[in-house]
């Protein structure tokens, strides 16, 4: 695992140097447009840390690529299959909640499909992503409570939400039994 944890660090490192140098931002540019500290930064090019999916997710949406991108840049060719053991488990808990970046695409700014599933009493909270991000969800099982911008909605077995994440959001599971879904996320491309 941790040889796994390693690759990552060090495919992070050398892609974030490289889409920072592609869209000519320096340190502190990076560091203002993402909200990250300029020395976290440093320390995520030089492969010194793993930092949270957070931040992660906060350098993606500042230079406008997936997280996969971010992972690992490999350009292949249009059809991309990805075996299920191949997903990217990018948020877990000890009670077994879990998050899995399945596959992505850059086409028009960064197209994300995940699996969730959130055990009952967690919850997953958000920071607001750029104007223009949209989600896409569909409950599989359990039911749903997404809250956006501090309102909830009851989202039950078989139904499918979309809204644009431009607002603080979050995935709760109020519920007995673990709630299960699918997420696409559409996130615009860096000016």
């Amino acid at each position: 695992m941790s040889s796994d944890l390693d690759q990552l660090t060090q495919s992070l490192a050398r892609n974030l140097k490289r889409w920072r140098g592609e869209r000519g931002y320096t340190l502190d540019a990076l560091a203002a447009r993402a909200g990250v500290s300029r020395g976290m930064i440093i320390q995520i090019e030089q492969a010194r840390t793993n930092p949270s999916v957070g931040t992660t997710v906060k350098l993606a949406d500042a230079l406008g690529v997936s997280i996969t991108t971010l992972l690992d840049h490999e350009q292949g060719p249009q059809v991309r299959v990805v075996s299920g053991d191949q997903g990217v488990r990018m948020w877990s808990t000890e009670a077994g909640s879990h998050a899995t970046l399945l596959v992505s695409a850059d086409e028009r700014g960064p197209f994300e499909l995940w699996q969730w599933v959130l055990m009952p009493g967690e919850a997953s909270v958000s920071d607001p992503h750029p104007a223009g991000t949209f989600e896409l969800l569909h409950v599989t099982a359990g039911e749903l409570t997404l809250v956006v911008d501090g309102i909830a909605h009851a989202v039950p077995t078989g139904s499918s939400v979309s809204f644009e994440a431009n607002a603080p959001h979050a995935y709760r599971n109020e519920g007995e039994v673990p709630v299960e879904m699918t997420m696409a996320a559409q996130i615009p491309p860096a000016n």
